[in-house]
């Protein structure tokens, strides 16, 4: 790959979880992002799909030196695929899970909550208040049950909560009845 950028539509919007730099915010439309389960990671994880009806929001980031071991290693049961994201005069990678990895999620496939708290993170304070409704409605796979691991983060990269992440995220699981698995 000639170029170096990437585009973070999840937890790398979250500039607590990562060093690259400089970033900058943009919508890369032609694209939603889908909760799916993997072998790899055994939980739910978000991952980009092809959708020409949609346009997602994230950061576009360079990966210094174009050296894409560290976060391919982050990414790992990720494919990296070129994209272009308007208004950009380089290309960017984006990482999708190839659909063929797939599994059905479940209680023993969920989604943690710490992972989606730093993820509404990264977008309320990159997108200010309207960025985690943009998220919400341009996500789905919003049946995944969630695992509440909020007093003790799975999520490696788990941040500090505070309060209106934590509304966000708990009126949005209370709109679309997810449920909720405690730990």
């Amino acid at each position: 790959m000639t170029h170096a950028y990437f585009f973070g539509y999840g937890s790398l919007v979250n500039r607590n979880t990562h060093l690259y730099t400089p970033v900058r915010m943009a919508r890369l439309p032609g694209w939603r992002r889908q909760w799916v389960a993997t072998p790899h990671r055994g939980l739910c994880y978000l991952t980009a799909v092809k959708d020409e009806a949609c346009a997602i929001d994230g950061l576009v980031a360079e990966v210094p030196g174009a050296d894409w071991a560290a976060l391919d290693t982050r990414e790992t049961g990720y494919d990296r695929h070129d994209t272009v994201v308007p208004g950009a005069d380089h290309a960017t990678a984006i990482y999708a899970v190839p659909e063929q990895s797939w599994q059905p999620h479940g209680p023993e496939h969920p989604i943690l909550l710490s992972y989606l708290d730093v993820v509404i993170a990264g977008y309320l304070s990159e997108f200010g208040t309207d960025g985690p409704q943009h998220f919400f409605e341009t996500t789905s796979g919003w049946d995944a049950p969630v695992l509440n691991d909020r007093d003790a983060p799975l999520y490696p990269r788990a941040q500090p909560l505070t309060t209106p992440v934590r509304e966000r995220v708990d009126d949005w699981l209370s709109s679309c009845k997810s449920t909720m698995l405690v730990t």
